[in-house]
């Protein structure tokens, strides 16, 4: 009878997530997963192959619960147009030191993308169902007279992903909460048919 591996998956995978987040794949060995995710060698293999499959997992685990975290905050607003801006002051109000580490997502593209089709197409696929909320907001929110009646929808969602991206690499550069929300509220400001209220509460750290 096989032993029961001596450790719980999940707990596991977000480990080896958060070395692979800091470190980026290439800075990241075998070792520095296997100490942090706390685990021996073989069980790491029969477990989880191999490094590179590790990293496709966790990616593609880190870029789901992105998208899943979006939908939440959208469907929490009181109007679509509200929805938008949940998800990008969502952004700004993370804690500092999450903050500071930018996008796993962002930082896989940049190091991977171009030569490694499994990477890019985790990215391609989360992308496209982040840009099909951002769209239906949009478009709601267009119809809905928040959103100005020339603003087409599909190019007001992909400018909103747009400044999502560039606020998580503001954010890994060290850019303050103050600075990543007045980056919001102008990218809003351009599409929002009346001016964005600034928000009262939220952290300027």
């Amino acid at each position: 009878m096989a032993r029961p591996k001596e450790f719980d998956r999940n707990t596991a995978l977000e480990a080896a997530k958060a070395t692979f987040w800091r470190k980026g794949y290439n800075a990241t060995t075998t070792e520095d997963l296997r100490q942090a995710m706390g685990i021996g060698r073989q069980s790491f293999y029969d477990s989880f192959v191999g490094k590179r499959e590790t990293f496709l997992e966790v990616l593609r685990r880190y870029n789901d619960d992105g998208v899943a975290q979006c939908v939440a905050r959208a469907k929490s607003a009181r109007s679509p147009l509200a929805g938008l801006e949940r998800i990008l002051f969502g952004l700004v109000d993370e804690q500092p030191q999450r903050r500071a580490l930018g996008c796993m997502g962002v930082s896989a593209i940049c190091e991977l993308g171009t030569d490694d089709p499994d990477v890019a197409a985790i990215g391609a696929q989360s992308g496209k169902r982040l840009e099909e909320l951002l769209v239906g907001l949009v478009r709601e929110a267009k119809s809905l007279g928040q959103v100005r009646a020339s603003v087409d929808e599909r190019a007001g969602a992909l400018q909103i992903n747009a400044t999502m991206l560039g606020m998580k690499v503001l954010a890994k550069s060290g850019a303050s909460a103050a600075t990543l929300r007045e980056v919001a509220i102008a990218t809003l400001d351009g599409l929002a048919a009346h001016p964005i209220e600034r928000p009262r509460r939220g952290r300027t750290s």
